[in-house]
């Protein structure tokens, strides 16, 4: 996800607001697709703190 934060911010988004960004994507996925949800949180759940070790690298 670090990926992603630094493409958000490359398009003049704060960290803050690049994270908060992907928290409404997130929230709106699940939202639209239910049945998801649990896939889409468990996608997510390694982005909470910038710490972890990125899933997608």
């Amino acid at each position: 996800m670090k990926d992603l934060i630094t493409r958000l911010i490359a398009l003049g988004l704060t960290e803050e607001q690049a994270v908060n960004s992907i928290t409404i994507i997130k929230d709106f996925a699940k939202e639209k697709m239910p049945l998801f949800s649990g896939a889409i949180e468990k996608m997510f759940s390694k982005y909470n703190t910038k710490e972890e070790k990125d899933f997608i690298d």
